[in-house]
């Protein structure tokens, strides 16, 4: 994590985008993850189809480069298992896989992948494609109308919010601020800045109303109540 200073002397944390890598074969597993990991990102492996899911939901990877032929549950099963949840469905996805038949292309990405690369690849091919594919999913989620991390996701045409499926009931104002969160996910936002764009204050007040509100945020997000993390003597942020 690195730290960008601006002109108004408010500073956010840039986190590195974090990439779960899923691949049975030691060799394979370790090239991909140290190519990653040279190139910037956050890298989490898994040797097992089983473990991806969970994963994936505990620590809501930016992007998933996954096996095909995984021991214990399959890639295609495993894309088609995340992308019918919500609260994963947004997780992009690069296939990655010995397969080369186009028609293993065509059912992988029917199944919802974004990308495919067959075995043996380019080191360097590969981080260029998982920044294309990060790169566009940023450009698509700015056009959703669905905000979402982890579990929690917010409808911001119908100004609902869902945690694991289930309809949770948000006033107005926790709407407004879990979605100036949502849209800076993994970035600091300060109370005064979160006062100034949720609350319209110009000028800084008793910033206990943020506390407040993010106390009955956590409250009412129960389970995913931590997924709102407070950064001590400065504000908060959505990881």
């Amino acid at each position: 994590m690195s730290f960008r200073f601006s002109q108004n002397l408010v500073f956010t944390a840039v986190m590195n985008p974090k990439i779960l890598v899923a691949d049975d074969e030691p060799d394979v597993l370790n090239l991909v993850a140290s190519n990653l990991c040279m190139a910037g990102f956050e890298v989490t492996q898994v040797a097992d189809g089983l473990s991806v899911i969970p994963v994936v939901t505990e620590h809501c990877p930016d992007l998933l480069v996954l096996d095909l032929m995984l021991p214990g549950m399959s890639g295609l099963d495993i894309c088609r298992t995340l992308k019918a949840n919500p609260s994963t469905a947004g997780v992009p996805i690069i296939m990655l896989t010995a397969k080369a038949e186009e028609v293993d292309r065509i059912v992988g990405l029917e199944m919802g992948a974004d990308d495919y690369i067959t075995k043996p690849f380019s080191p360097r091919e590969l981080v260029l494609r998982v920044k294309s594919v990060l790169k566009r999913t940023e450009t698509q989620e700015s056009d959703s109308d669905y905000l979402s991390a982890g579990e929690i996701v917010l409808d911001k045409a119908r100004l609902r919010v869902t945690v694991g499926g289930r309809l949770v009931d948000f006033t107005a104002m926790e709407i407004t601020l879990l979605r100036a969160l949502l849209e800076r996910r993994g970035f600091v936002q300060s109370r005064n800045a979160l006062l100034n764009k949720v609350w319209g204050y110009n000028s800084v007040i008793d910033t206990r109303t943020v506390d407040t509100h993010i106390r009955r945020l956590r409250e009412k997000l129960g389970s995913a109540a931590d997924y709102i993390e407070t950064v001590r003597g400065f504000g908060y942020r959505i990881r």
